[in-house]
């Protein structure tokens, strides 16, 4: 029981500093504030932010260097940032549609408990988002925590190379009418139906719950005023 107890405490630090470095928009290159900073700022003790960061480190998504900082991993090339200016959001979502269906059939064959309390946290995190910058950076969590649970290092890394994409992809045609999600935001049952898809070993049930959230993110976004 402490094991588990200790578990859910560091995957509690794991998400609250992924979705400080949303929030804040760092992009890879930038140089995290120093631990004593994060600790005021994310409420942790040194151990857990620790935990943390080993974590973002084992997954090569920070690198740090001893009197320099902590860093994310290095930015994309210019001939990547000019093939970014030419995306537009809907072929964005296209890609994702490539994708991410497909990330959610693997991760119903291989997650792990671990990462089906992560995802759960997940959840719950996104339903009380008080804003809709908050509610992303959880989404945002969220969708990468579906592809750790793949457990496939590639599927991982070509994820995280779309969603580097999907970050700096313009979205100026997408509008909000509230400063909040309602709470009958359609994302929250999508998700939740994903996610009970995967804890139910069902493959083909958690693909096709990613793809028609995909398809109603993108009629959404699209179409809101």
């Amino acid at each position: 029981m402490l094991a588990e107890v200790k578990n859910q405490d560091q995957e509690c630090a794991l998400l609250s500093l992924e979705v400080l470095i949303v929030e804040g928009r760092y992009v890879p290159g930038d140089r995290l504030p120093p631990e004593r900073e994060l600790m005021a700022k994310l409420g942790l003790t040194r151990t857990r932010l620790r935990g943390a960061l080993d974590e973002l480190e084992r997954s090569g998504r920070i690198w740090r260097h001893v009197g320099k900082g902590t860093f994310l991993t290095a930015g994309t090339s210019d001939r990547v940032k000019e093939t970014i200016r030419q995306i537009t959001p809907m072929q964005m979502m296209r890609a994702r549609l490539s994708l991410e269906p497909s990330l959610a059939r693997e991760a119903a064959l291989n997650a792990s408990a671990e990462t089906m309390a992560r995802i759960s946290l997940c959840l719950s995190r996104a339903a009380s988002a008080e804003t809709w910058d908050e509610y992303e950076a959880g989404d945002d969590v969220f969708h990468r925590s579906i592809a750790e649970a793949s457990n496939n290092v590639l599927l991982l890394a070509l994820f995280d190379q779309l969603n580097q994409v999907r970050r700096a992809v313009a979205w100026a045609s997408v509008n909000r009418r509230s400063t909040y999600p309602p709470h009958d935001h359609a994302s929250f049952a999508e998700h939740n139906r994903i996610a009970t898809a995967i804890e139910n070993r069902a493959p083909a049930s958690a693909q096709t719950a990613m793809r028609e959230h995909l398809i109603s993110v993108s009629a959404r976004l699209f179409k809101e005023d």
